[in-house]
């Protein structure tokens, strides 16, 4: 096999691929929109009646983590296929993954700094060349093993940090409650963004400025957060690509499974990952939005329902995919997966142009379910570029730059018949 000719595809793992990538952007839309508090807590922004605290719970339940889980795992199939060609041809497949988490890396910095601080390259960058050093010869078993070994890490550490931050809220809450304890309760929900917050008021005024103002803040306050991100992020990330790896190499994303254990596995993983999160909406919704509630179970306790319910996502769009392969619409949704790079990176430009100061300056204006509004429109863009493109060319503009920076000269571009 010739490493510069565009390797053959798999349709159900490029559908997947851009259901992600279109799902991605549900989750992030509200980052992009809003501050930071009101990702976690609708009260905190984005409209506090009840059509946002729906649209807010919806996406609870479905999507927020699920979409970044099933990126994840997508990712971890994607380096074993391409460590796999490799091989296959010839070279040195952990050569070429490195290479091109390398060049991933650098990618992810840029795009971190110099775009939109909710950069999710870097830590696939630095979880992809640790998962490739140490696991790219393990059998499926040490894979296994392992991916459980740092599902449980994460699920404990997490866990644990959710714990403490419900026991300081509810420490300083009670009618016994010490001064000290209380002081510590608010200045927790003030660092988390309590409603009308010196915090909130502080990035509204930040994103709503120029570029220079924003970028300085990146390198400067906020310049050690890719770091924070593979710390915090690594073990979860790690284990979901693999995921990803072993679920590759079982034929299930490639759709090669009998439709039943699809069924089957869809079915479990749903009914434990969706009343999972919907009881933890609901214990949101009970605590009345309070903010250490609100982020304690949106990044704590709900990572175990965020994988099951993407495997269950997972599960049932294969089924879909497989019924209907042939149809334009899984052809878009597909090339759109193909172009996942591209379509990711534009979404930053494009977002950061909309809302930011620098651009038409909405950061802070729309309501939630505005801001779904503005994402889904912006999948109508990806499906209708990402095929024509690909009609034409091998891969997507920003798919090209990667693989020929990492390979280290020009790939082959435009079709010729």
């Amino acid at each position: 096999m010739d490493l510069k000719r565009p390797p053959l595809r798999h349709v159900t793992l490029d559908a997947l691929r851009g259901i992600a990538v279109m799902g991605i952007l549900l989750m992030n839309i509200a980052a992009f929109a809003m501050p930071e508090a009101g990702y976690f807590n609708p009260l905190a922004w984005g409209g506090s009646d009840q059509a946002n605290l729906w649209v807010w719970t919806a996406n609870f339940i479905l999507i927020d983590g699920k979409m970044r889980c099933l990126f994840s795992m997508l990712f971890g199939a994607s380096m074993v296929l391409v460590m796999g060609r490799a091989d296959k041809a010839g070279s040195n497949g952990l050569s070429v993954h490195l290479r091109r988490m390398v060049t991933l890396l650098m990618f992810g910095l840029a795009h971190y700094y110099f775009v939109w601080n909710g950069d999710i390259l870097t830590l696939y960058a630095a979880c992809g060349i640790m998962v490739g050093l140490a696991f790219h010869a393990s059998n499926r078993h040490v894979i296994r093993r392992w991916m459980f070994i740092l599902f449980g890490l994460s699920f404990l550490l997490w866990g644990l940090m959710g714990a403490s931050l419900v026991f300081v809220g509810a420490h300083g809450s009670g009618p016994s409650a010490s001064q000290s304890a209380r002081v510590s309760a608010a200045g927790l929900r003030e660092t988390l963004g309590q409603p009308g917050s010196a915090r909130i008021t502080a990035e509204i005024e930040r994103y709503r400025g120029s570029y220079e103002q924003i970028a300085l803040h990146r390198v400067t306050v906020d310049g050690f957060d890719p770091v924070v991100s593979v710390l915090s992020f690594g073990c979860e990330t790690a284990a979901l690509m693999l995921l990803g790896i072993l679920l590759f190499r079982t034929g299930a994303l490639t759709g090669k499974w009998p439709q039943r254990l699809y069924l089957r596995a869809g079915l479990i993983c749903y009914a434990i990952g969706l009343p999972g999160g919907a009881l933890l909406a609901w214990l949101v919704w009970q605590s009345g939005f309070d903010p250490i509630m609100a982020m304690a179970t949106s990044v704590s306790f709900s990572l175990p329902f965020h994988v099951l319910t993407m495997l269950g996502h997972a599960a049932f769009a294969i089924i879909a995919i497989k019924r209907f392969a042939a149809t334009p619409a899984v052809a878009r949704i597909a090339a759109a997966g193909r172009a996942a790079f591209s379509n990711y990176l534009a979404t930053s430009l494009i977002m950061t142009s909309l809302f930011y100061g620098y651009g038409l300056g909405w950061y802070g204006w729309v309501e939630r379910w505005q801001a779904m509004v503005i994402a889904v429109l912006a999948w109508g863009l990806m499906l209708l570029w990402s095929k024509p493109w690909l009609d034409r060319f091998h891969y997507g503009p920003l798919e090209w730059l990667w693989r020929s920076a990492a390979r280290g000269q020009w790939q082959k571009l435009r079709r010729t018949n």
